[in-house]
């Protein structure tokens, strides 16, 4: 028999739960639904909100072919075959055939490139599902030609309705009297997951010898107790957990770091996924308080590829406590989000004549590179001059945090630029 998550399966958006931003009454998905023709788009969210299940919702919707590749087990061999019967298949149909990717951030560079002809010239409509940010894990040319939604953890009201309609519709469990007493322990380990709430649901029931089953928060946790569900790498617990490791990490406790960290290790987690938050970290919470962080935190990514478990365990537990006992600055981190932000607002403006290349003699004859001042020829490497464009000429961006490293770099900036850099 199918688990309860398949046989509630939702078939129409009138049964879906949950994304009422999307596919509620005049949503953005559900206008595009309703007039008959989709765009191709990604679905980002975390697991258990009903990525695939939309998927499926709208190819039943639209009566059109779907197919179904997982980036976990398909090659480019795979999307390319998978293309061609959609091409065969656009005579039979008005409708471009649907082709849905589960876990599109784990395709490589070359399988994604694989896809861009077909969605280009409108072979298939790609609707790709991920966990991961798509910004990160989708090459550009592809993400440009998606539209981008964006699916959040089901509510308690939403998880409530799911678990009302398990145990009054599901042919299998209206055999049985289930009375829902207590449900804060299915909200708390659900974590907004309607798969992991119905698994959870499941499994409390299946481990019950009577007919009469009342649900409590102590027999949930008392089950899950006994069956290892409480920490799922695919699941919510995984990004609470991973929350909580890096927040540790920021907050310079050592203790709740490795704790969190042993969580992980305990559960299953993926090494690299662990040393490559670990980078990030490195990167963002400690910067240039200590540029020695992103160099350990690199060195155990690369000690985790060459040794693996059990004795990466030791590589990332040091570069752990390394990054939680450091000081830290998110400088860095801020001014880079702080330009990007600048780079939206003014967009393209031009790059100063002085500092343009000038490779060749019309260029030179235009004033490309007239005036620039090479620092080198200059005591101590450096005389002032215009490095950003006109209209931002006076505009600051990086803000020290006047960490002891940090302070250096930033005494450096007051002697060379003066008053321009005094905070």
């Amino acid at each position: 028999m199918a688990p309860l998550a398949e046989r509630l399966r939702p078939k129409t958006l009138d049964e879906y739960i949950g994304q009422k931003h999307l596919v509620g009454e005049g949503a953005v998905l559900r206008r595009m639904i309703d007039s008959g023709h989709i765009n191709s788009f990604i679905l980002w969210g975390p697991p258990g909100v009903g990525k695939t299940t939309l998927a499926q919702i709208i190819a039943n919707k639209l009566d059109t072919p779907f197919y179904t590749l997982s980036a976990v087990t398909s090659g480019v061999k795979d999307v390319r075959d998978v293309i061609d019967k959609a091409k065969n298949n656009r005579f039979f149909s008005q409708t471009s055939p649907i082709l849905f990717i589960d876990e599109i951030h784990r395709f490589s560079k070359s399988q994604q490139d694989s896809l861009l002809g077909a969605v280009e010239r409108g072979i298939v409509t790609l609707i790709g599902a991920t966990t991961e940010n798509p910004s990160f894990e989708v090459i550009r040319p592809l993400l440009s030609r998606c539209q981008l939604y964006i699916l959040k953890s089901l509510e308690k009201d939403d998880l409530m309705e799911l678990l009302n309609r398990a145990v009054t519709t599901d042919e299998e469990l209206r055999k049985l009297d289930i009375r829902l007493t207590e449900t804060e322990a299915l909200m708390r380990y659900s974590g907004g997951d309607a798969r992991k709430l119905l698994n959870i649901l499941q499994l409390v029931v299946e481990s019950e010898s009577s007919n009469t089953i009342e649900i409590t928060n102590d027999l949930v946790v008392s089950r899950l107790q006994q069956n290892p569900m409480a920490y799922d790498k695919q699941g919510e617990m995984h990004y609470d957990i991973i929350s909580a490791f890096i927040k540790s990490i920021r907050g310079s406790d050592p203790d709740a770091a490795l704790y969190w960290m042993a969580r992980m290790i305990e559960g299953g987690e993926d090494p690299e996924f662990i040393a490559r938050r670990m980078v990030i970290s490195a990167s963002e919470d400690i910067g240039l308080a200590n540029p020695n962080a992103l160099l350990l935190a690199n060195a155990a990514f690369d000690t985790v590829m060459k040794i693996g478990w059990p004795e990466a365990r030791i590589a990332l537990a040091e570069a752990c406590v390394y990054l939680a006992t450091s000081p830290k600055s998110n400088s860095a981190y801020c001014g880079i989000n702080d330009a990007l932000a600048l780079v939206k607002e003014t967009g393209n403006l031009p790059v100063p004549l002085h500092l343009r290349n000038a490779p060749t003699k019309l260029m030179a004859e235009l004033g490309y590179s007239d005036g620039y001042k090479y620092p080198h020829d200059y005591p101590d490497h450096f005389t002032p001059q215009q490095y950003m464009p006109d209209q931002l000429r006076d505009h600051r961006i990086w803000h020290a945090q006047h960490q002891p490293i940090e302070e250096r770099q930033y005494q450096q900036m007051i002697r060379t630029w003066g008053e321009r850099f005094k905070d």
